[in-house]
């Protein structure tokens, strides 16, 4: 299993010039720690979430001061682009790279598509026959096209990119329907959700056996699948999971661009995270006196607002267990890797577990600064990822 950065730029405070350059220092690190990949995504009028908008001009400074890690477009929004100039730009960076760069691809949210001009009815559509172009465009000596939503006369479009016969293709995907397709178009899976691990083992075997009948866009079948989760590595065991903890919640939520308008998105997170542990609920169901259907008991406590509660899991208790779900567990269930490095290596070893080929983390957030985010790449390169090299080390030899 490999293991990644991505990076949406995130910052505490407004302060592009340090986000940028404290984001260059961290990816220079993870080159020199032994990480396999760094990815960028591409986001656009989300002030103080991402202050990543042309992830193609950071991958393209990274290339010339990196040696060995390969550079990822986590991801490049086709609608947003003319297919020509996003095959010139990535054909252009894979040699900047030596041939390091991978190339994911999405569609981006309704209001980010609006922001830009673009109907997000189209996007689906505009994204698959961007998608069916930029292969042929690398592979044509002379392109032409004509399409639903771009024409091209016959061109030369140069260059041509640096690998033979180009960059592994990506898909972010949040739902199965996207997995579904992926594996169809021969193509990666870039698991943006933050999912504990086990949850997905069904979708990764789906994956897995449809894309063995796939009909790939390019000119080989990318059957990658990438995990995403949040990392927070130290010697404070519990001081890292909390941290990391408090960083996936305030990454996700109703107001942010990855959930925003969702119904129920306490209970989908909760779904996502293995549901409530028994400690909360019977933590909940004591100091209420909601009764026994969890297993708890009863006591004399009593809501001032019993009308609140929904007894089913959904509303507000699910509301109440997602703020009160701990660093520990949501480290246990592999939801975040987050403690000292025998517990990110517990929680990596879950990832691991699924049958995945990348565990991708983001180390810098809101939350987690930039001395946050090097102490993670740091220890991760010393301690982690070692026990990772060493097992599949082993593997080889037998």
């Amino acid at each position: 299993m490999k293991f990644g950065v991505l990076y949406e730029i995130q910052r505490p405070t407004l302060d592009d010039n340090k986000a940028i350059e404290e984001t260059i220092e961290q990816c220079v690190l993870a080159d020199e720690m032994g990480w396999d990949y760094v990815w960028f995504v591409e986001h656009h009028f989300l002030t103080g979430f991402s202050m990543s908008p042309c992830p193609e001009v950071i991958l393209a400074a990274l290339s010339r001061i990196t040696k060995r890690i390969r550079l990822g477009f986590g991801v490049m929004i086709l609608p947003y682009h003319h297919p020509v100039r996003a095959a010139e730009r990535v054909a252009m960076i894979d040699h900047l790279a030596k041939g390091r760069l991978d190339f994911g691809t999405g569609r981006s949210a309704p209001y980010e598509q609006t922001g830009m001009g673009i109907d997000p009815r189209n996007t689906r559509a505009m994204w698959a026959e961007s998608l069916e172009m930029i292969p042929k465009i690398w592979d044509s000596k002379h392109f032409e096209y004509e399409g639903e939503f771009w024409n091209v006369p016959q061109r030369e479009v140069l260059p041509k990119p640096y690998q033979d016969p180009h960059p592994p293709i990506w898909v972010a995907a949040l739902q199965p329907h996207t997995y579904q397709l992926a594996a169809e178009k021969g193509i990666g899976v870039l698991a943006l959700s933050f999912t504990a691990p086990e949850l997905l083992v069904p979708h990764i075997k789906a994956y897995r056996e449809n894309i063995k009948s796939a009909k790939p866009v390019g000119k080989f079948v990318n059957n990658n699948w990438l995990s995403l989760s949040q990392a927070c590595c130290d010697e404070d065991d519990l001081a890292a999971k909390e941290k990391a903890a408090l960083s996936l919640k305030t990454f996700i939520g109703p107001d942010k661009p990855y959930l925003q308008g969702q119904v129920d998105v306490y209970k989908t997170l909760l779904d996502q995270w293995g549901g409530i542990p028994d400690h909360l609920k019977e933590d909940f169901y004591r100091s209420t006196g909601r009764g026994t259907a969890f297993g708890g008991t009863i006591d004399t406590w009593q809501l001032e607002k019993p009308d609140e509660v929904d007894e089913s899991g959904g509303g507000a208790l699910a509301e109440w267990a997602w703020k009160e779900i701990d660093g520990k567990t949501l480290a246990e269930r592999g939801v975040v890797v987050g403690g000292d490095p025998d517990s990110c290596i517990k929680a990596a070893k879950l990832y691991q577990d699924t049958g995945i080929d990348q565990l991708g983390v983001q180390v810098a957030t809101e939350i987690l600064d930039h001395n946050d985010a090097m102490k993670t790449i740091e220890m991760f390169g010393k301690y982690v990822i070692p026990e990772f090299k060493k097992a599949e080390a082993k593997a080889g030899a037998r």
